[in-house]
């Protein structure tokens, strides 16, 4: 395997919503179970992977769900993230996943639970209340109606940062994380909401301007593929020259012989392994330099 790194320094200041939404070359059905009126919150078992395994959510292996579905978007009530907490009294540093294109199933709720397993509490969010697509035509639409509406979508997510900021087992760092069309929305967040402390993001919608990307406070997490048509190796490069030119600190690699979406669904390609661990070991090592 080889890959392509870039890293530049940190700086801030700035603001841009970024365009987002691109179809992932894998996903998963509708899934996942309601909210209860009154639950005992389940807890996760801390069990990080070993440095040479995967989790068994974008190898789908994992079992069914373990957290619970829950409301923290008091402007739209529809909305349903999913919430999975590591067992002990914490404090923990927390990760807000942001789904692909066809919204909240069950294959991020199984990866909200595996970050819940390495030592975080994990909100999936919701941007599409409490819908999911099946199709390319239903994604599309739900895609188009969020970026129709940005400042919805960073009222969302600053829900969700203050949810998190609310519990007691949270320590007050907080990342979030996307993939698809989930990772430009991670971008937009980082440059449009909250202030929070960690961006990581998977083959997501870029930007080229310094003067816009001068509003992020902290260091990015990239993830991307060589042979992604819709963002390319090239469009890649473009975006790490304008972190060092804004002056923010980043760790952007490109993998060779592999295709957009092929992080979260590592099991519908072997060759897609190799690439898939060494990018999970890269964010294990963000998030633990960032967040905790």
């Amino acid at each position: 395997m080889r890959r392509t790194r870039w890293q530049a320094r940190a700086g801030w200041a700035g603001l841009m919503l970024v365009a987002t939404g691109w179809g992932c070359a894998g996903g998963d059905g509708t899934g996942g179970a309601e909210s209860a009126s009154e639950v005992v919150e389940p807890r996760i078992r801390v069990n990080p992977t070993a440095a040479d395994a995967l989790p068994a959510a974008v190898m789908g292996t994992a079992g069914a769900p373990a957290g619970m579905a829950v409301t923290y978007f008091a402007a739209d009530p529809a909305t349903r993230g999913y919430l999975a907490v590591p067992e002990g009294a914490g404090p923990f540093p927390a990760v807000i996943l942001i789904h692909e294109w066809n919204g909240l199933v069950d294959r991020v709720r199984q990866m909200a639970d595996a970050m819940a397993a390495e030592g975080y509490v994990a909100l999936a969010a919701d941007l599409y209340s409490g819908r999911t697509g099946s199709s390319q035509e239903e994604n599309v639409a739900l895609v188009n109606e969020v970026n129709s509406d940005s400042a919805k979508m960073i009222a969302n997510l600053n829900a969700a940062v203050a949810f998190l900021r609310s519990r007691s087992d949270v320590t007050g760092r907080i990342g979030a994380m996307g993939w698809c069309f989930g990772g430009g929305i991670a971008l937009s967040f980082g440059l449009g909401g909250t202030n929070h402390d960690a961006t990581a993001i998977f083959y997501g919608r870029l930007l080229e301007d310094p003067a816009r990307l001068r509003s992020l406070t902290h260091e990015v997490y990239g993830t991307f593929a060589a042979l992604d048509g819709g963002i390319p190796p090239d469009a890649v490069e473009r975006f790490v020259l304008a972190l060092r030119e804004a002056g923010v600190s980043n760790d952007v690699h490109v993998y060779d012989d592999v295709n957009h979406g092929f992080w979260l669904h590592a099991d519908q390609d072997p060759a897609r392994q190799v690439p898939a661990l060494d990018a999970w070991q890269r964010l294990k090592s963000y998030l633990d330099r960032t967040l905790k």
